[in-house]
């Protein structure tokens, strides 16, 4: 079990790998998006959250503090969803969908990470890990 848990990590983290490669090098496109959705100082905003993604999903990965970094990884899918995928504001019906799905998609990610959580932060969590649980 502890290879299918250490897979498991592999594929959840693989959309964080993705997109902070996104974040980090095409920062200038990402920070325009950003300002239209009036984030302040969105350079930075696009960086920074592209760090802090690529951080939480390299620790998930390599189970160095696995509770530790899935729960980071809550915040910013949270955010992500109800900042910029705002399908309730949008008119178009087309742009309407497609923004439903990607705020759905982060809503269900952060629930996959609760749970990543409660997993590796609770007794008997499987093993594969560099460094063992902060929150166990």
């Amino acid at each position: 079990m502890d290879v299918i848990a250490l897979i498991g990590r592999i594929l959840f983290a693989a959309i964080f790998l993705g997109s902070a490669v996104g974040h980090l090098t095409a920062t200038d496109a990402m920070a325009g998006y950003a300002a239209s959705k009036r984030v302040p100082r969105p350079r930075l905003g696009v960086q920074a959250s592209g760090v802090y993604i690529l951080v939480a999903a390299v620790l998930l990965i390599l189970g160095i503090w696995p509770d530790l970094a899935a729960l980071a990884l809550v915040p910013f899918l949270l955010i992500t969803a109800f900042m910029f995928h705002d399908f309730w504001s949008q008119s178009e019906p087309g742009t309407r969908q497609q923004e439903q799905i990607q705020f759905l998609k982060d809503v269900s990610l952060a629930g996959g990470a609760l749970a990543l959580f409660v997993l590796y932060a609770s007794d008997g969590h499987p093993g594969l890990n560099l460094v063992g649980p902060l929150f166990a």
